[in-house]
């Protein structure tokens, strides 16, 4: 006759269920418990969050402790932890002690100032004048020289007359 050996631990997460996890409900009325019987199956808990995030943990080997230290961490997480990457996707041997580059980092004092909305400020600093803008200016510059000269001709003539 075969021996029928039982996982004490499925026993752990039935007990927790029965007991405890009534407990745990009235406790923490803002989170809803949904109890889903699986055959052939490992003990799961799931954490579904606001964003739509799903966190599976499989408590297949998990004491009454263990199971209640999951069930606290999915409470107090706002999300999978996993989509969480903590390390930088570069590296310096040298990292800057003045911080990360900002668009204010390069700016004048001045700026600080200024009010706004202000004209000079808004234009970029990079624009080349165009080749329009030069003729203009040329063209006033000329002008203000030849103003003198022009000036100094009309005058003989209206003396001619």
């Amino acid at each position: 006759m075969p021996q029928l050996t039982l996982n004490k631990h499925i026993f752990y997460y039935r007990e927790f269920i029965e007991n405890h996890l009534i407990d745990f409900a009235k406790e923490n009325p803002g989170i809803v418990v949904y109890v889903k019987p699986r055959r052939h199956r490992g003990p799961v808990l799931v954490g579904e969050y606001l964003n739509g995030d799903r966190e599976w943990l499989n408590c297949h080997n998990a004491s009454m402790d263990d199971i209640n230290k999951w069930l606290e961490l999915l409470k107090t997480q706002n999300g999978s932890s996993s989509a969480l990457r903590l390390r930088k996707m570069w590296h310096t041997d040298v990292p800057s002690i003045q911080g990360p580059w900002t668009p204010f980092t390069l700016r004048t004092p001045e700026t600080n100032l200024e009010m706004f909305p202000n004209a000079s400020a808004s234009r970029p600093l990079d624009i080349e004048q165009t080749a329009t803008e030069k003729l203009i200016e040329l063209f006033k510059k000329q002008r203000l020289e030849d103003d003198g000269k022009v000036s100094d001709k009309v005058l003989e003539g209206k003396r001619a007359e």
